[in-house]
């Protein structure tokens, strides 16, 4: 895929997917700026990525926080000289149904989930426009496009929101040579799902649900991202990905 010299950023970067990420793009090439709120993690990735050769910096960040936008974007572009894309890969779920939840934890979720990719949008536009374009991947999931009975509605909402954000600004600035679009992962298999599907019977029944017959991995999700980012996606713009091995089919 060609995205070499290509500057990426990426929230939650040094998370457990941001990372496969960020050596998948690294490796390829692009120049990549882990953006996370544990900036220790975040630098410890981008030194072990530097000491192979490759082009990885680190910046500690709040992502809901406005400020931390502005300023993050400045020192790319004052750095990097340019931004050519932004993964929004950083989110929470509190997993608690809408009877059980209060308002501040909704609010939480909206804040984190939907209102982070509003101010990653607002602040790499005029950047990319400036530049002659640029791309946006926003991370959704199966629940931006269906019901789940498993999954918390906030969640289902903030992923929801977050689907036809895309379609919006993909709409509004594919003129501008911007392609906005959004991957949707199914259950990604991480130590955090294995601990929560510990249950050997969970576990099998969250697979039977896919028709391939597995979960997710965090290879997959980075590949659909590097795909995104390249060249070779040039004309793919409001796109809702799934990476769910069949599951939205039903």
């Amino acid at each position: 895929m060609t995205v070499r010299n290509k500057v990426v950023a990426i929230t939650g970067g040094a998370g457990g997917i941001g990372t496969a990420q960020t050596k998948l793009l690294a490796e390829n090439g692009a120049e990549v700026w882990v953006l996370d709120l544990a900036a220790d993690r975040a630098e410890a990735l981008a030194k072990e990525m530097t000491d192979m050769g490759w082009r990885v910096h680190s910046a500690g960040m709040d992502v809901a926080s406005e400020e931390n936008w502005k300023a993050v974007v400045e020192r790319i572009v004052a750095e990097s000289g340019r931004l050519d894309a932004v993964v929004n890969n950083a989110g929470i779920n509190i997993r608690k149904p809408i009877e059980e939840m209060v308002k501040d934890e909704w609010m939480k979720m909206m804040e984190v989930n939907t209102c982070s990719v509003f101010l990653a949008t607002k602040y790499a536009i005029p950047v990319m426009r400036r530049q002659g374009g640029g791309t946006i991947i926003n991370t959704s999931s199966i629940c931006g496009l269906i019901g789940h009975m498993n999954t918390p509605e906030a969640y289902t909402a903030t992923k929801g929101a977050v689907t036809l954000l895309t379609k919006s600004v993909a709409a509004r600035y594919g003129k501008d040579n911007i392609r906005c679009n959004s991957i949707h992962p199914a259950t990604i298999d991480t130590p955090f799902v294995a601990s929560l599907m510990a249950d050997p019977a969970k576990k099998q029944a969250r697979i039977d649900e896919i028709p391939l017959g597995r979960l997710t991995t965090v290879d997959d999700v980075a590949n659909a991202v590097l795909y995104l980012v390249s060249e070779e996606a040039s004309f793919l713009n409001g796109v809702n990905l799934p990476i769910d091995g069949g599951v939205t089919c039903y």
